[in-house]
């Protein structure tokens, strides 16, 4: 006898009209962009204001081609590179799910450095920006995982499992979306809002896009151990699983950018 937490019955559709169907996980991302945005714009109107409102709206359309295109290749080539390249027209299918965080923010980044470079701005100081307003989306993904009944956790006894009605063996899991809800969420955005709400750390370029992917890589990694890995992948080395194999990469840019924004507020003013 195993006590558990209904899981609530919402289901992925919010609203269905014919074939027209509005999915919590594409509201999820529609405002995510827009709160992510209107926090950018707020932020930036903070000294040291290397960044124009202009310009913040323009990167918008800019980081959800980076998003939807990072996050989808990088499902195809990290997950399931075997079963999309054998059948590549589905990669263009994304209303089928399968989407990479991992992925979605290299392809932001990958935006960041091509926008900076043309409006000709410091690329940190826009990385900043963006690295402060990213937990806001991802506490809204993570909130749509948890609807979907999709990545959920282990199995486990602890007295807040669930049961998910995707479960095939409808057993009592660790509902680790909520997890990765309240630490890369709630969690990160709450450390980077202090810090930003500091003038010195503002002007120290590259402390906050830092502290976002240590904080994310820290969080990704310890989730990993409640969330149950992926049927078609299971662990990648021992039991790491592909989530912490791909935050590796990004603790040791955190770490790098930190060291660079120490070296470069040391540095002598010229």
């Amino acid at each position: 006898m195993f006590f558990t937490i209904p899981f609530p019955a919402i289901g992925p559709v919010l609203i269905a009209i014919g074939p027209f169907a509005i999915r919590w996980y594409a509201l999820a991302y529609i405002v995510g962009l827009i709160l992510g945005w209107r926090y950018c714009v707020w932020l930036a109107k903070k000294p040291p204001a290397l960044v124009s409102r202009l310009q913040l709206d323009d990167f918008l359309v800019w980081a959800t081609i980076g998003v939807i295109a990072g996050g989808r290749l990088g499902y195809v080539l990290f997950y399931q590179p075997g079963e999309y390249f054998a059948h590549p027209l589905s990669i263009l299918e994304v209303w089928r799910g399968g989407m990479s965080f991992h992925g979605g923010c290299t392809g932001v980044i990958l935006a960041m450095i091509l926008f900076s470079r043309r409006h000709r701005i410091p690329f940190l100081a826009l990385s900043d920006i963006v690295a402060s307003a990213t937990p806001i989306g991802l506490f809204l993904g993570r909130l749509a995982n948890f609807i979907n009944a999709e990545l959920y956790g282990r199995l486990t006894t602890v007295p807040w499992a669930m049961v998910f009605p995707t479960d095939p063996l409808q057993l009592p899991r660790h509902p680790s979306q909520l997890y990765e809800a309240a630490l890369e969420g709630i969690a990160l955005f709450l450390a980077i809002f202090l810090l930003a709400g500091r003038e010195s750390v503002r002007r120290q370029h590259g402390v906050l896009s830092g502290t976002f992917l240590i904080g994310y890589a820290l969080s990704r990694i310890f989730v990993e151990f409640f969330r149950e890995p992926d049927a078609f992948l299971g662990p990648i080395i021992g039991d790491a699983t592909m989530g912490q194999l791909l935050s590796l990469p990004m603790l040791i840019a955190g770490l790098v950018f930190l060291w660079y924004s120490r070296r470069y507020a040391a540095a002598p003013s010229k």
